[in-house]
């Protein structure tokens, strides 16, 4: 599971151990309604760092204007399970961009 909460994403540090040990970055795509979450293997390439959030290793991702830009508001807040995938090398929230504005529009109403 990753957490979408104020304008972040929040990886367990099991996430990270498993996908992305060893990497201080990503890199944040949407494609279709999916959110894809790719590892920057060289510190050039840029990408969003991974900071460390607690003792746990438990990271976070400050998203803010990835976020924002793709209709996310900074107080949504949202849960979501993730699989690999290897033919797109990336961590993969399915459907999550249509489920986090269902949840916002369900807590405007």
């Amino acid at each position: 599971m990753i957490k979408i909460r104020d304008s972040r994403i929040y990886l367990d540090a099991d996430i990270y151990e498993r996908y992305f040990r060893g990497v201080e970055s990503v890199i944040l795509l949407r494609r279709d309604n999916n959110l894809l979450i790719l590892p920057v293997r060289h510190a050039a390439a840029g990408g969003y760092l991974l900071k460390i959030r607690n003792s746990a290793g438990d990271r976070v991702v400050n998203a803010t204007d990835f976020l924002e830009y793709h209709g996310l508001k900074s107080e949504t807040e949202i849960s979501s399970p993730v699989f690999w995938s290897r033919e797109n090398a990336a961590l993969i929230a399915d459907d999550i961009f249509n489920i986090a504005n269902q949840v916002f529009n369900m807590k405007k109403a």
